[in-house]
């Protein structure tokens, strides 16, 4: 349980990093967690909608509107045309989204990324695992209903 406590801590200091990020900025939460899906697709080589990146933020489309104009307003995010089909509208971060981003989030980066080097192939083989498999059960458990709490009967 020590493990799971600890990454729950370490849960909480990102967010707390990224809500400073988000202040500093003038942005909401949400901003912050839309950069990063598009920066995480733009590494991978990816294309996001505005309706994918509104399905993944578990945003509708009256507020993944309102989300991408205001980043694009910010000089955040644009919407072009995809390049592997024209007809579709994609949205990507800006050069200046990600000089802020780095900025910001680069050190945090460099120092873990230290630290992973103390590890060898076989460790970093089983923090993968485990940090995939978290992200596993945190997505699925996103996606499963509460369970119903006892109900009071009239």
């Amino acid at each position: 349980m020590e493990i799971v406590h600890l990454l729950r801590a370490v849960a909480v200091e990102l967010g707390l990093h990224s809500a400073r990020f988000a202040q500093r900025n003038g942005m909401h939460p949400t901003d912050v967690r839309a950069l990063i899906a598009l920066m995480d697709a733009r590494r991978a080589g990816e294309e996001l909608s505005a309706g994918r990146l509104g399905a993944v933020l578990g945003l509708n489309s009256a507020g993944t509107t309102a989300l991408l104009d205001r980043l694009e307003r910010a000089g955040h995010v644009r919407r072009v045309r995809g390049a592997r089909d024209r007809r579709k509208v994609v949205v990507e971060v800006t050069e200046r989204a990600v000089a802020l981003g780095q900025a910001s989030f680069g050190p945090l980066v460099e120092r873990s990324v230290e630290r992973l080097r103390g590890y060898d192939e076989d460790q970093r083989a089983a923090i993968r695992t485990f940090l995939e498999g978290v992200r596993k059960a945190a997505a699925e458990q996103a996606h499963t209903p509460p369970e119903s709490t006892s109900q009071r009967e009239s």
